[in-house]
């Protein structure tokens, strides 16, 4: 059976971290002085209390999970966490719906960035950068934030982090764990850091360049400023495009490459050639429709393609040009990059090209057959050979991936939202990228406009998509909840 005293310890200490987290938020609030204040006060003694109760109602004294209790965890952590976290927003004022703030605040954990505040800019400095502090949060994943700091807190780390991380490989750096969150996470931070001083370098103010460089590296796509599109510069749109590109690469490779010395350790990765190659070729045919079809100059048009598709692909959702005003067939090539994402392991969403690299060698490997039916020819990825009971998983996400955007996407359709919208939102949520394209939801629109049950399907979308799918649904299934 499920542990649920075990399952409220550890929950407790989660909240204990958010709580001190919005404690920074309400420093800033006293930095700047602003109508914000009081809101962070009460929530962060509403968060801490919180935290106090879940503790108290768990002290087993075996600190060990099991896989069941892992997902119960996994679930539950990024649930309570927006519950929790939207609190700042109502209490404010910015928002006055239960179900936008729910929305608000369960977009930023997933990194999803889809916004239902039409005025972002005239929310104060503390809960601009709440927001911005939620994805990058969530970025890497709450629980694996937990794992890297404080080990012990999360008994069964292993088994939490199969139930959260992305990906159907786990590459190690490390033989623990815990270990490798550290290694993962100083990674994740010296990009972040390294972001926003470039960005300040670039002409960029301290307060955007820190908001900029946490939605960047956590592919979040929240902004400080209406709509998500850099105006700055050219230069700081090709450093955002930079960083976006190495928050959608496998941390663990990066860490190879980069940290190690060992460039050659790109080159022999196939999802990382993948991931380049998805992103030359469609940056290639976007500008050259940009330049025959929209008569733009060559740099604008390779800047504005490069930046669409990197943003896409790693599911990030911001802009530098409103691409519901571009050509229909840019919108197959960025709706496919949507779906496809970038590296597992990375903070990106979607489907993961590594995924895509087993799908293709799965069904050369079906072609082969039919001219070689005896032949044995097992499908590799990095040298490695993938078990079949992984291909069958890899098929059976798919499937569940292709049923739940075509669930969704008849659901809005039945719920009044045109068939564009429909698809857009469903596919752009359950792989956390945000952004739509038509013109009524894109890059330079809220998200405001949707049904209140819409917003409450949306937000399960957004954490269903950042969980993986089976991670959620396996909880709604009756062999999960039996004893045995």
């Amino acid at each position: 059976m499920v542990n649920w005293r075990l399952i409220s310890k550890i929950l407790g200490s989660l909240l204990f971290i958010e709580a001190l987290f919005m404690a920074v938020c309400l420093a800033m609030a006293l930095a700047y002085s602003e109508n914000d204040t009081l809101a962070f006060i009460i929530a962060t003694l509403i968060t801490f209390s919180g935290a106090f109760i879940f503790r108290s109602m768990g002290r087993p004294k075996v600190n060990a999970l099991s896989r069941r209790d892992a997902y119960v965890v996994v679930s539950l952590t990024w649930i309570v966490f927006s519950i929790f976290g939207m609190v700042p927003f109502l209490l404010e004022g910015s928002v006055h719906a239960l179900t936008d703030a729910f929305f608000e605040t369960m977009s930023g954990f997933t990194t999803t960035g889809a916004t239902i505040i039409d005025n972002v800019e005239a929310l104060p400095h503390a809960l601009l950068f709440w927001r911005s502090l939620m994805q990058w949060i969530g970025g890497l994943g709450i629980v694996f934030f937990t794992i890297a700091i404080l080990p012990s807190l999360v008994g069964g780390s292993v088994k939490v982090f199969a139930a959260e991380a992305t990906g159907p490989m786990r590459s190690k750096m490390h033989p623990r764990l815990s270990t490798s969150a550290k290694w993962i996470w100083t990674i994740y931070m010296l990009l972040t850091v390294a972001c926003a001083l470039s960005f300040v370098a670039a002409g960029m103010n301290w307060f955007d360049a820190v908001n900029y460089a946490m939605s960047t590296t956590a592919t979040g796509g929240f902004s400080t400023h209406n709509g998500t599109i850099f105006l700055a510069s050219p230069l700081i749109e090709y450093l955002a495009i930079l960083f976006q590109f190495l928050a959608g690469i496998n941390f663990t490779l990066l860490y190879m490459g980069l940290f190690k010395w060992q460039p050659r350790a790109f080159i022999q990765n196939s999802e990382f050639k993948f991931y380049l190659a998805m992103i030359i070729s469609a940056t290639a045919i976007i500008m050259l429709l940009l330049l025959t079809k929209m008569h733009y100059a060559v740099e604008p048009a390779f800047r504005t393609a490069l930046f669409q598709v990197v943003s896409f692909i790693t599911t990030t959702g911001l802009s530098d040009t409103d691409a519901g005003a571009w050509p229909q067939f840019t919108w197959v090539i960025l709706s496919l990059l949507m779906f496809m994402g970038a590296c597992a392991g990375s903070t990106t969403g979607g489907f993961k090209s590594i995924r895509g690299v087993m799908m293709f060698k799965t069904l050369r490997n079906e072609f082969l057959h039919i001219i070689h039916p005896n032949a044995v020819l097992p499908v590799k990825v990095n040298g490695h050979t993938i078990p079949q009971a992984k291909l069958v998983t890899l098929l059976a996400f798919f499937l569940l991936y292709i049923i739940m955007l075509l669930i969704v996407w008849t659901i809005m359709v039945v719920a009044g939202v045109d068939i564009t919208n429909s698809f857009t939102i469903s596919l752009s949520l359950i792989s956390n990228v945000g952004a739509g394209l038509d013109t009524n939801i894109g890059p330079q629109m809220s998200w405001a406009d949707l049904s209140v049950g819409i917003k409450w399907l949306c937000s399960l979308l957004m954490l269903v998509g950042r969980l993986e799918i089976i991670a959620v649904l396996v909880l709604f299934t009756h062999g999960f909840w039996k004893e045995n």
